[in-house]
């Protein structure tokens, strides 16, 4: 029986993670999402809501896979291995595929991901990055497809990512603890509702679902008519020299996230709206001037009836 995930369209609180997250999901090339802060605020349940409300209830296949890459996981285990078995008794090369091969057209998600080994750190950004891999074992060499929304998160208490592997993410949320008593309250209230009987409580939010499912098709269908005024362009790349931001993919991660903000708008002209939203998801951690007053945070506009999870 399939596991019922926490409804995404049943968490408020962390509004700019969802956005994040649904940025991604509408263009995969904003490269990903890194997530910092409090620990109990709902993260990895936000991530797996949202994977599993992309995939739609009921789907036998997952089209879009959600990898989980536990901590520890071995090199064999990330990026697959060869069956010695078979080659050697039989001389077939069957290879076993890893976990980024196996998070290929969905979600590969990381929790601490400044503890993973830098060699695995190298590998998961060039494989986002090349969308595929070449799997190097035993005079065996194949490639594998591996194009995934990468999103990793961490405690910087528990040390840093390297400055080059962190830019290699396109968005950075902050994330902190419910601070509003209402909020917080409900958050709990429904938790406990959730966890005392998960198939009612979806059934609250399934029209809610399958609304928010439609809209992140119609974003992903209508992304590539969206007309980014050259004027707008010239705003932005201004802003990253003011922010003395360095190379080129703050820009570009800063167009293509202010893109996919329009689509899931339903606009198909990029606004300046759009710039100032998701300012602040790409500078942070790649600047250290904070944005301007001109910043405006908008909420996700999921379902009105939101509710929070811990």
């Amino acid at each position: 029986m399939k596991s019922i995930q926490f409804p995404f369209s049943a968490i408020v609180g962390q509004e700019e993670l969802k956005l994040a997250l649904l940025l991604n999901v509408i263009d995969p090339l904003i490269s990903g999402v890194l997530i910092y802060g409090d620990k109990g605020t709902g993260k990895s349940t936000t991530v797996r809501s949202l994977a599993s409300l992309v995939n739609g209830e009921g789907d036998k296949q997952p089209s879009f896979p959600f990898v989980n890459l536990p901590n520890g996981a071995t090199p064999d285990r990330v990026l697959g291995s060869v069956d010695l078995e078979l080659l050697l008794n039989e001389r077939k090369a069957v290879v076993s595929k890893g976990l980024m091969a196996q998070a290929h057209g969905g979600m590969l998600y990381i929790d601490e991901v400044n503890l993973l080994s830098d060699y695995l750190m190298d590998s998961l950004l060039d494989a986002a990055s090349a969308k595929g891999y070449y799997l190097e074992r035993d005079n065996i060499s194949q490639w594998l497809d591996s194009q995934f929304i990468l999103v990793g998160t961490m405690n910087p208490e528990e040390g840093e990512l390297r400055p080059q592997l962190t830019d290699r993410f396109g968005l950075f949320v902050e994330v902190g603890t419910l601070r509003e008593v209402e909020t917080r309250m409900q958050a709990l209230e429904h938790r406990f509702l959730f966890d005392q009987d998960p198939m009612k409580f979806y059934a609250q939010f399934q029209e809610n679902e399958k609304s928010v499912k439609r809209q992140i098709d119609f974003a992903r269908q209508a992304l590539p008519e969206v007309f980014f005024p050259s004027e707008l362009k010239k705003e932005v790349v201004k802003r990253c020299l003011d922010l003395n931001m360095e190379g080129l993919r703050g820009d570009l991660v800063w167009y293509r996230a202010a893109t996919a903000h329009a689509a899931w708008k339903g606009r198909k002209h990029v606004e300046l709206l759009d710039i100032n939203t998701v300012e602040a998801m790409v500078i942070r951690k790649r600047s250290s001037t904070p944005p301007s007053s001109r910043q405006q945070q908008e909420e996700v506009p999921a379902p009105k009836e939101d509710h929070t999870v811990v």
